[in-house]
């Protein structure tokens, strides 16, 4: 595989944040992590899916968040992020830093939709397959929380 890796610079205005968590068994560890991610003052509205242990949080306009805040969130309420996938309004990735280690984000598209994968924003498993992808890129071999490894979806 190889490795196509730049930073865009500007504002990161996120838009909307899917995050798969894990290790829920029932629906009081769902409602732990819906408080949290409520308690984010620029959250407007949290849809959770039981089945799939998914929480879809939509932000208001002219937020300057990172997905740190989200691990964050998950993490106080006693879980972790399997998947995290970010949308952000074209043209404002970055702030901070965000490196593509794969796509490219289509500049006339309104939106962007990226997954993180960095260490706690993806499963263990996928983090180690990661690793060894991304061996390439110091920065990731880094474990910098500043830095944002993302891989373009659309």
């Amino acid at each position: 595989m190889g490795v196509l890796m730049f930073s865009l610079v500007g504002n990161a205005q996120i838009v909307k944040a899917e995050i798969r968590a894990t290790g829920l068994t029932c629906s009081m560890c769902s409602n732990a992590i819906n408080k949290q991610l409520k308690s984010i003052a620029e959250v407007t509205n949290v849809e959770t899916d039981l089945n799939t242990n998914t929480f879809i949080v939509t932000l208001n306009e002219q937020n300057q968040l990172s997905p740190r805040i989200f691990k964050e969130k998950v993490e106080k309420a006693g879980f972790f992020i399997g998947l995290l996938t970010i949308t952000t309004k074209s043209g404002t990735i970055a702030n901070p830093s965000y490196i593509v280690v794969n796509g490219k984000p289509n500049d006339t598209a309104p939106q962007v939709e990226f997954q993180v994968l960095d260490k706690g924003y993806v499963t263990e498993k996928e983090y180690k397959k990661m690793t060894k992808l991304l061996k390439e890129v110091a920065t990731y071999a880094a474990n910098n929380e500043d830095d944002f490894h993302i891989k373009i979806s659309n």
